[in-house]
């Protein structure tokens, strides 16, 4: 598939025009013109970087990629190692921030929900980025046991702060750092609130109104959604994807 045409097949498929981001969605650094083989991971650290180039890819393709709004925006330092590493090797990246998280089947929060068994019903939060919905299965569970559950299908220790007997219903979702939509969540009718991290002031909500709060990584909960995009390239659009897992523990 040609740079161009992968391009506007990603911007299609995840609706990148609909959302008002903190960075460009889609080709952020222009590469080589056909692309056959990609490498997929969450962010386009300098480590990825080095997995693609030793696997001679053509394209990165990322949830967290770069020139994020506020930053400084000088090449030097650790941009300028990154991008200089990019550009000599002829590597094009591609980034979908909050398209990835939103969509409904590729997305980080879809993926979530099918590894928890969660049944989505409903959507909030500015550019309804969160998900509502409900446990799947008979008894209903505590929020300690979600979050031991959580826990083991993600393979990293989640954090729980608030009623850990409470047995929730309507369960909430964000992944990544989305704990500012916590309190949309609860007006949403949550029982519960999954994210990836935490803050001081989450504490003190969860404890005050009597939601529990789960923190289950942001690393973790994003790693669903650049590992779907791969796979499904692969099986539609003739692209050898690879998805690299960088390990991060935040």
């Amino acid at each position: 598939m040609q740079r161009d045409e992968l391009r506007r097949y990603l911007n299609d498929l995840l609706d990148a025009s609909r959302f008002r981001d903190y960075c460009p969605n889609g080709l952020q650094v222009e590469g080589r013109g056909e692309i056959v083989r990609a490498v997929c991971g969450v962010t386009a650290s300098l480590a990825l970087l080095d997995a693609a180039i030793e696997r001679d890819a053509d394209a990165i393709i990322v949830h967290h990629g770069w020139f994020w709004r506020g930053e400084d925006g000088t090449v030097t330092g650790t941009r300028k190692s990154r991008l200089a590493r990019l550009l000599a090797h002829d590597i094009n990246l591609y980034a979908y921030h909050l398209p990835l998280d939103a969509h409904p089947d590729l997305g980080n929060n879809a993926g979530l929900a099918r590894a928890m068994g969660w049944q989505t019903t409903g959507r909030f939060g500015d550019q309804d980025i969160g998900c509502v919905g409900e446990p799947s299965g008979g008894a209903l569970l505590s929020a300690r046991a979600h979050c031991d559950q959580i826990a083991a299908r993600l393979g990293r220790e989640a954090m729980l702060v608030g009623d850990a007997t409470r047995k929730p219903v309507r369960v909430a979702w964000c992944t990544g750092g989305a704990q500012g939509l916590f309190e949309q969540a609860i007006a949403a009718g949550a029982e519960m609130f999954v994210s990836g991290e935490i803050s001081e002031q989450t504490v003190h909500l969860a404890r005050e109104s009597g939601v529990p709060f789960i923190a289950a990584g942001h690393h973790a909960t994003e790693r669903f959604g650049v590992r779907s995009l791969g796979e499904h390239l692969t099986r539609n659009a003739g692209i050898a994807c690879e998805f690299i897992d960088i390990d991060n523990p935040v």
